[in-house]
């Protein structure tokens, strides 16, 4: 179970992080509204976070929660931001998703 909060505080580190690409690109009060939705997504990931490392091992879950917000994160620039897409931003994308993954294999919870 605490995987699966695991992977939704990852996911609410997407959320966090692609309210600041909003934030950047907006001005007065939508700028505000998308840093409250930051404060409010960034909440949340925090006590999923801290949910999940009452069983999970500390070093596992912060690797994971990092890499589901990382690779959101860029998939988010990709296709709402419109960031630039290589064969290596793919590649390295991939060998993330393969590491965690491969720690979540390995985990011995």
């Amino acid at each position: 179970m605490n995987w699966i909060i695991l992977i939704i505080a990852g996911l609410f580190e997407v959320a966090f992080a692609s309210c600041l690409g909003k934030v950047k690109e907006t001005s007065g009060t939508t700028m505000y509204l998308w840093f409250g939705g930051f404060l409010i997504f960034l909440t949340i990931s925090m006590l999923l976070l801290i949910k999940a490392t009452q069983t999970l091992p500390i070093g596992t879950a912060y690797a994971v929660w990092t890499g589901i917000g990382a690779v959101g994160t860029v998939l988010m620039g990709i296709f709402f931001f419109k960031d630039p897409v290589s064969f290596w931003r793919i590649f390295f994308i991939v060998t993330l998703v393969a590491s965690i993954i491969g720690l979540k294999v390995v985990s011995s919870h």
